[in-house]
Parts: C-alpha cells; sequence; structure tokens
C-alpha cells in the first residue's frame, strides 16, 4: 500500500520512522514535512493513515474510491486534489487516463495514485535534488505534481494529432474503418477534455489560497499557462473531428448516391434489353402453341411476317430506350 514515506527537513530527505504515528507526530512537532505515497490502497488499509493524519471522511472515500473528477477542495487546513494523469498507448494507439488524489496539509503531503501515471517516484527524486524547492514546503510537492502530470499530457497531444492526421487520410481515401475511428477518438478527446478543463480553475484557485507567496503563485502561473494551452489544443482536436466526420458523412452520401445512381442504371438497362426480348419472345410463344384453327398459319407470308414483325418491333424498341437513355 505504502510504496514511499519521508521526512524532508529543510529541504532535505531524512530517514523516516517506521510507525506512522511517529511520523506524524515528527511532522507536526515542526521537525519537517511528510511526504507519503500510497497506491491503490483498500478502505481498510487507507483508513490507518486517515486516522493517523485527521483527514475527512467525504476525501476519504473520494480517495478510496476513485472515479473522481479533477477538482480542488479544502477541510480544515488541508487541501484536498483531484488529477486525471494521462498516457498515450503507441501500441494500440489509445489514450490511457488514471487518477491521482493529493491530501496537501501544513507539515504533510499524502499522495493516492489509481494508475501507474503519473511517475511520482521521478518527481519525488527531481525535487530531492532542489532542498530550495522542497524548504517550500508541501505547496512546493503540489506544485511539481501539478507540473508532471500537465507535462504528461504533451506526448497525449502528439499522440492524438497523429491519430487525426491519420483520419483524415483515411476519410479522404475512403477507407471502411474511418468513421469507427472517428468515433473512438473522439470519446478519447471528450475524456481527455474532461481531464484537462477543470485544470484553470483548480490552478486558479491554488494561487487564491491565503498564505500562497509571490514566488510560489509564479511557479503554479507557468504550470497554468501550460494547462491553458493543453486545453486549447484538446477543444481543437474536438472541434476538428466534428469537422472530420461531417465530411465523412458527405463523402458517404455522396459514394451511397452514386453507387444508388449506378444501380438505377444497370436496372435500366436490364428492363430495356429484357422488354426488347419480350416482344419477339411473344410473339414466337404464341405461334407456337401449334393450335389447328390458328388463321395466319395458312398463310404464305406468315413466316416472314412473324420475323418481320419481331425485327422491327425489337428495333422499335431499342430505338426508343436509346432515345431515353436507358442503352
Amino acid at each position: 500500500m505504502i510504496v514511499d514515506r519521508a521526512i524532508y527537513r529543510d529541504g532535505r530527505r531524512m530517514p523516516a520512522p517506521e510507525s506512522l504515528a511517529e511520523l506524524n507526530s515528527a511532522c507536526r512537532s515542526g521537525e519537517g514535512i511528510a511526504w507519503i505515497g500510497l497506491y491503490r490502497p483498500s478502505a481498510e488499509e487507507f483508513a490507518h493513515v486517515a486516522n493517523e493524519f485527521d483527514l475527512h471522511d467525504l476525501a476519504v472515500e473520494d480517495a478510496v474510491k476513485a472515479h473522481q473528477r479533477p477538482k480542488l477542495e479544502r477541510y480544515g487546513d488541508a487541501l484536498f486534489l483531484v488529477l486525471r494523469p494521462a498516457r498515450y498507448v503507441d501500441a494500440t494507439e489509445t489514450v490511457e487516463f488514471g487518477e491521482v488524489h493529493v491530501f496537501a496539509g501544513p507539515q504533510f503531503v499524502i499522495t493516492v495514485r489509481h494508475s501507474e501515471a503519473p511517475d511520482l517516484a521521478s518527481v519525488r527524486h527531481k525535487l530531492e535534488t532542489r532542498p530550495d524547492l522542497l524548504q517550500r514546503g508541501s505547496v512546493a510537492i503540489v506544485h511539481a505534481i501539478l507540473d508532471q502530470v500537465v507535462d504528461d499530457y504533451e506526448p497525449v497531444v502528439a499522440g492524438v494529432q497523429n491519430d487525426v492526421d491519420e483520419i483524415e487520410d483515411d476519410v479522404f481515401d475512403g477507407s471502411a474503418n474511418a468513421s469507427r475511428r472517428i468515433y473512438e477518438l473522439s470519446r478519447e478527446v471528450i475524456g481527455f477534455e474532461r481531464a484537462t478543463k477543470p485544470l484553470v480553475v483548480i490552478l486558479d484557485a491554488l494561487m487564491s489560497e491565503h498564505g500562497m507567496g509571490d514566488e510560489e503563485r509564479r511557479y503554479l502561473r507557468d504550470v497554468r499557462d501550460h494547462a491553458v494551452r493543453i486545453e486549447e489544443r484538446v477543444a481543437g482536436f474536438r472541434q476538428l473531428l466534428q469537422n472530420i466526420l461531417s465530411v465523412n458523412l458527405t463523402l458517404e452520401t455522396k459514394s451511397l448516391s452514386e453507387a444508388a445512381n449506378r444501380t438505377n442504371e444497370e436496372v435500366k438497362k436490364i428492363s430495356a434489353w429484357a422488354a426488347i426480348f419480350f416482344a419477339p419472345t411473344l410473339i414466337a410463344t404464341i405461334y407456337g402453341m401449334n393450335f389447328e384453327h390458328m388463321p395466319e398459319l395458312g398463310w404464305e407470308i406468315g413466316y416472314p411476317l412473324a420475323l418481320g414483325t419481331m425485327v422491327i418491333s425489337c428495333v422499335a424498341l431499342y430505338a426508343m430506350f436509346k432515345r431515353r437513355t436507358w442503352l
């Protein structure tokens, strides 16, 4: 459950006590800032941490159940932050969304991951090389986590852009899978938008927190600028996919119309030839019945007259259908 825990004093990592009680006591006595990292804890496992650090029940419930929207809430002197990191999977050309919860108090930070992303171990290692940042307190850790989540969005944006380019090619090449790919990518973009859109509001709320220093606001403002850029790109993807879907629908409708027209032309030709051959067939059928009292059977010109009638009817019908462009 607990993947890492440490106390940072004067920006440097100190050996962490064995028990949570000792860890909590050490950080609350002013000996430093505690950072506890958890990975997919159960309700029973997380209850020990929540009770020791006096975390609010509503925030604890959200952190255990996961599947929360990105948000920032304050419970007493502690902040509760929910983020939705994302990563692009090249093998399947899909976007996977994760979830991380951050409890940040004056003397502690507790992170709860429900996915592989973001890589909080690398965030911790980077911060440990910057004691000057860790000295700023829990806000430095919150900033580093936010910065990592937003930075991880960049490869996702690049991957989605590549998918959009491929879909455009599929649409104009007449690929049969274009509609399905547009639909699947649209769902991913909507999920991406839900993950990124609240970030600007969250960062604005963080910067307006009482006691936030100018330097901390400067760092958070930089993350906000990146988040705004990501949000604009994602919104552009959604609009572009809507346009591509409209173009694809137009092309499909045109293709179906052309196919229907071709079918109609073929039906016309078949009907015309059927009508042409029907006339001589009818005549031949009548005179092939061999009734004894058919007056035309005794005519000397009966046979050539029947053949001539067949030919004339065929030529007349052919000329009529040709004039009407059925043939």
